[in-house]
């Protein structure tokens, strides 16, 4: 009975209260968008989203009839398959690329000394300052001189290049934290520069990889801006190209439920690797946040 007292003391109580409440709030506000997003994606209704809204299942997202025909005709009536590879390939690119130059220059900068590295440093962090959409006559000028317009290839490695200022910061900061006695027992052992970066800092490094890794991998499935720019023939789209296309036809023809179903498609794989390594997310974002030195 003390217990339960204690527990409706307004001091303890309203704090308590106000604190629930406002998760609750703040989980309706999140999770309704993607209750839609499901919802809209198994509705029969095709059309614009004010349409599937009214027609279908109104302010709760539930509709009055269930279909897996808008995932059926992402891949027939629109070119869905080829979209998501030609993503894929760009994401995996990218990702695989982010990481070995990343990882390896956040060892150079935070574990080397070497003339310049100061200078880099600085000159990296300005580059920071600038959106790389700034770039985009630029970087339109060099495809177009070297031929490389339409090629999903140079765009995984233009999405490589202008991730460094970012991400090279938070893989520095996270390596500094490293114990550097164990580059100095290392190199007592015999052991190389490149030896102490494949064998002792990049195995210790595998929260903040991970958490650069997934932010690179994602990254290609979200842009619309350089595909839309570098990519001209409707065979190398990618899904965020395809998307908006369907979403916003020359033609008038609405097909918002497949848009819906569409980036479902995208938000599952996601969402799995997300809670799979949510716990190297937590640790990278947090131990790469110092930039040190």
């Amino acid at each position: 009975m003390k217990k339960v007292k204690r527990f409706f003391h307004p001091r303890r109580f309203f704090p308590w209260l106000g604190v629930h409440i406002n998760l609750v709030v703040m989980a309706i506000i999140v999770l309704y968008p993607v209750l839609w997003l499901v919802g809209a994606a198994l509705s029969p209704i095709r059309g614009t989203p004010g349409a599937v809204t009214q027609d279908t299942f109104g302010i709760i997202p539930i509709p009055r009839a269930f279909t897996l025909d808008n995932f059926t005709r992402l891949f027939t009536d629109h070119n869905y398959g080829t979209w998501y590879r030609n993503s894929l390939i760009i994401a995996t690119i990218t990702l695989v690329g982010t990481i070995i130059v990343h990882t390896f220059m956040g060892f150079v900068f935070a574990r080397l000394q070497f003339r310049g590295r100061k200078t880099g440093l600085l000159s990296i962090m300005v580059l920071q300052m600038f959106p790389s959409f700034l770039a985009m006559v630029a970087i339109y000028s060099i495809f177009l001189t070297f031929g490389w317009l339409d090629n999903i290839y140079a765009l995984a490695f233009l999405y490589i290049g202008g991730g460094i200022p970012g991400t090279m910061w938070l893989m520095r900061g996270y390596m500094l934290n490293i114990p550097k006695s164990l580059d100095e027992a290392a190199y007592m052992d015999g052991a190389s520069k490149m030896q102490v970066f494949t064998k002792v800092i990049f195995p210790l490094s595998k929260p903040i990889i991970t958490f650069i890794g997934f932010g690179a991998f994602m990254g290609p499935w979200m842009d619309y801006i350089f595909p839309r720019l570098l990519l001209r023939s409707s065979h190398n789209h990618t899904i965020a190209i395809g998307l908006f296309n369907i979403s916003n036809p020359t033609d008038g023809a609405y097909d918002i439920t497949a848009f819906t179903a569409g980036a479902l498609i995208i938000a599952i794989p996601f969402g799995i690797i997300f809670f799979a390594f949510q716990k190297y997310f937590a640790l990278g974002a947090a131990a790469g946040a110092n930039k040190g030195e």
